[in-house]
């Protein structure tokens, strides 16, 4: 579920609390956006996913999901704004670097005219980038390349952050430090439901069910299907015989 809205306007947000950085430096990609992902009933709140990169948007959707989230994500700033104001989520996760609006833009949007939490993913960590953030007083800082394994207590720990704040007005507690990032090619799902976005032009909330659809039909857990989806997609990009 994504739309166009107007850009909002980029008044600069200035605060003094403090944030925190966690992961490697590494790489991003491509865009994809959607409606909120199917997960349980009790959920451990609301998440809005912001990220342009395809693999990592369908890593990040599935792998909160599965912790427990209630996932909404976009592929852009402009989506992710009428997304935000839509579903009121709890907690934002924000890609900086983006064609059209940046992850500052919505999160000073956020901040402003909605009072949403937000922390930032991303693959730059200089000192520009950096100062900014502080401005912004962005609970927590992720730095790409991680894997959900470093993002999910990274994101615990902002809920209760947020919880402080709005509860106590306390200073914020620090976000553990992430472990070593996995091997990105060992998570066959995120890989598969990049694969389905791809072809059938679809967000990652619905790659995901798809995936998850042709797993029970085929009567096997969804990372089997997931693999043998990567397989036989890598068999046939494989050079022929000359």
């Amino acid at each position: 579920m994504t739309g166009r809205v107007p850009k909002p306007s980029k008044a600069p947000v200035t605060s003094n609390e403090s944030f925190n950085i966690a992961g490697t430096a590494g790489t991003a990609g491509s865009a994809a956006g959607s409606a909120p992902a199917a997960t349980p009933v009790a959920t451990k709140g609301r998440i809005l996913v912001v990220d342009d990169d395809r693999l990592v948007l369908a890593t990040l959707v599935h792998g909160l999901a599965q912790a427990g989230f209630d996932i909404v994500d976009a592929d852009n700033g402009d989506d992710a704004i009428l997304l935000a104001r839509q579903h009121k989520p709890d907690l934002a996760l924000l890609d900086i670097r983006m064609d059209g609006l940046s992850g500052f833009d919505v999160a000073a949007y956020l901040r402003e005219h909605l009072r949403i939490p937000f922390m930032f993913l991303s693959a730059f960590s200089d000192e520009a980038t950096v100062n900014q953030i502080k401005a912004l007083g962005a609970l927590a800082y992720l730095v790409k390349p991680l894997d959900v394994a470093q993002v999910v207590p990274a994101v615990e720990a902002a809920f209760a952050q947020a919880r402080e704040r709005a509860g106590h007005g306390a200073p914020p507690a620090p976000v553990a430090a992430a472990a070593a990032p996995a091997d990105p090619l060992a998570q066959p799902v995120a890989i598969a439901v990049g694969i389905l976005m791809h072809r059938y032009s679809l967000g990652a909330a619905a790659a995901l069910a798809r995936l998850q659809k042709l797993a029970d039909r085929e009567g096997r857990p969804i990372e089997a299907s997931a693999r043998a989806m990567v397989q036989a997609l890598e068999q046939l990009a494989a050079p022929g015989d000359l």
